[in-house]
């Protein structure tokens, strides 16, 4: 019996009609074909693997890279009426841990981070469950952090091999065609065709700016202060987002609060709940905030940093919008902003010498070296450990990664020197066909101007703000 998916699409989830490349993704995954699919910020990927498993036998599995994501997608299922949804990860304590492993079965959906699906006692346990669908999401993780960040994203592949290759899909918003070719080669890794559904990462209803400033402080809160509107400013290190959100608070009378990877997880949990419930107006944040995260009435993104990539910071200003409404996205830029990721590609360069040297100095005694080197280093050392590679294999993938986060940099770099139009350069680097917005609402070498635009975004005294639905209030009670 043919399923009527627009029907099931507003009794379960309340829409009138699928956002672009949905529907082909749920069908392709219906006929049982792994399927990449990369669809622009604020189309609603989640949905995707939400309704497959509606309509499927078994757990789907999601793999994603960060608590706050998991977060948000568990609350949004929630909200659905979906209680057999959990996240494994690192914020459970070791009972709850083992209560979800020994129970399994139960639950439809299940979020992981890709280092607790890689632990052995984790992995035996779900190579046990019936798998009904294998989701990467955010896949461009596996290319972006894949060798010299988070190593575990290589292993995914053996990961799916011990569950019987499951019916799989990849998600993300951004991957340029060598990207896709890694996704392709790191997740499909059985001889059989891949359906692929690929839209724009153009998000035409957010205008793109680039302040050259020398007062970046002084600029930052006369744009937020004009705004009046809910926005995330986003900065390099932990320090930036603490400093820049007590000027804020000092300077304004914005509700701002800050948001880094140092923080607790409940911590990080609460204020990503204040920020999605209006509790605040202004996140300062590192890239640990942000992606996939369901709050439709972003207006602006502020990088207060240099990005260090421009597939970061596509990603990143995709937060602005994903209600179609117009939104605004300004990089503030210094010369010199870029020194920064240099610093952390001269880190990059110091693990390839200690690499050098256990190379050169290798003995039984390697183990004993551990509790010296740092958590990434100790990755890479238990790789070599458990003859996952040499450590001159190692070296080589570090040294094209090294190279490949320069040429990154370098076009971040053309981006802001660009002169021509931000949306096309943007499109040409994604080998898209190049499509323009209006004059007003592209970007600042089209005619784009933060004053008329503002006019756009700004609420007017007249309009009341949304109130917090009740089931966020429940939810954030229960949090607190």
């Amino acid at each position: 019996m043919k399923i009527d998916l627009e029907q099931l699409l507003y009794d379960k989830f309340g829409f009138s009609s699928f956002k672009p490349g949905q529907k082909e993704v749920i069908e392709h995954l219906l006929e049982k074909h792994d399927t990449l699919a990369v669809l622009p910020t604020g189309t609603g990927k989640s949905l995707c693997y939400q309704m497959v498993g509606q309509l499927v036998q078994g757990t789907v599995i999601i793999v994603s890279p960060l608590l706050s994501l998991m977060e948000d997608q568990v609350i949004q299922l929630q909200k659905k009426g979906e209680n057999r949804v959990i996240a494994l990860n690192s914020s459970l304590s070791f009972l709850e841990k083992q209560y979800v492993l020994n129970h399994l079965s139960e639950y439809k959906f299940i979020l992981i981070s890709p280092e607790t699906l890689t632990q052995k006692e984790v992995r035996n346990k779900i190579a046990n469950v019936n798998i009904a669908l294998f989701v990467i999401d955010e896949a461009h993780c596996v290319s972006q952090w894949g060798v010299d960040f988070r190593p575990e994203y290589t292993k995914l592949a053996k990961i799916q091999e011990e569950c019987g290759f499951p019916l799989t899909l990849a998600l993300t918003a951004t991957a340029t065609p060598n990207v896709k070719k890694e996704i392709l080669k790191q997740v499909f890794t059985q001889q059989k065709a891949v359906c692929e559904v690929v839209f724009s990462v153009d998000r035409p209803n957010i205008g793109l700016i680039v302040n050259r400033t020398l007062e970046k402080n002084e600029t930052l809160l006369s744009y937020v202060t004009q705004l009046k509107s809910k926005g995330i400013v986003y900065c390099a290190t932990r320090k930036n987002t603490e400093k820049i959100n007590q000027l804020i608070n000092e300077q304004t009378d914005l509700k701002s609060a800050f948001y880094h990877g140092g923080l607790t997880t409940n911590e990080r949990s609460l204020l990503q709940q204040q920020f999605v419930s209006n509790q605040l107006d202004v996140l300062c944040a590192t890239n640990a905030f942000g992606m996939g995260i369901d709050k439709p009435d972003v207006r602006f993104v502020i990088h207060y940093d240099c990005p260090d990539s421009l597939e970061n910071y596509v990603q990143e200003i995709g937060r602005a919008g994903r209600d179609q409404q117009p939104s605004i996205a300004v990089l503030l830029y210094q010369k010199g902003d870029e020194s920064i990721h240099y610093y952390f590609q001269s880190e990059s360069r110091l693990d390839r010498t200690l690499l050098n040297d256990l190379a050169v100095n290798q003995t039984e005694d390697t183990k004993k070296i551990m509790p010296e080197l740092n958590e990434i280093q100790q990755k890479w050392l238990q790789g070599y450990l458990e003859k996952e590679y040499t450590i001159e294999e190692l070296e080589q993938r570090l040294l094209r990664k090294e190279k490949e986060r320069q040429q990154q940099l370098n076009v971040m770099l053309n981006y802001i020197k660009e002169e021509k139009c931000r949306r096309t350069f943007i499109q040409r680097y994604f080998s898209e066909e190049v499509t323009k917005s209006s004059p007003e609402s592209c970007c600042d070498c089209c005619g784009l101007s933060f004053d008329n635009f503002k006019r756009q975004i700004v609420q007017s005294p007249e309009e009341k703000e949304i109130p917090e639905q009740w089931e966020d209030i429940l939810i954030r009670l229960f949090k607190e």
